[in-house]
């Protein structure tokens, strides 16, 4: 997390805004499905990235039409980390 935005990220603005949209959302990652897989939504990820300028404007900030629930691989695809990789019941790695 960047040292600018831990302030609103701890705020309970953005904890009942990301609470209540991942809960509208269905609790799926919105990429997943997209694509036909059901992966649970971890993290309520911005589309337009908060930066300085725009982090206490609460049009970006914490507008539903600027969020996303996404599973932990493709918030990591999103910011473009190194692929995560699971492993089944079996000890097989899995994308």
């Amino acid at each position: 997390m960047k040292e600018f935005a831990k302030e609103f990220y701890h705020s309970q603005a953005w904890k009942r805004c990301r609470d209540a949209y991942a809960k509208a959302a269905g609790g799926l990652c919105e990429r997943c499905l997209e694509r036909g897989l059901y992966n649970p939504g971890e993290i309520v990820h911005h589309t337009v990235a908060l930066t300085p300028d725009n982090i206490h404007n609460p049009s970006v900030a914490l507008a539903w039409d600027n969020l996303e629930l996404v599973c932990r691989n493709c918030h990591a695809e999103l910011h473009g980390a190194a692929k995560r990789y699971r492993v089944d019941a079996l000890g097989r790695v899995l994308l």
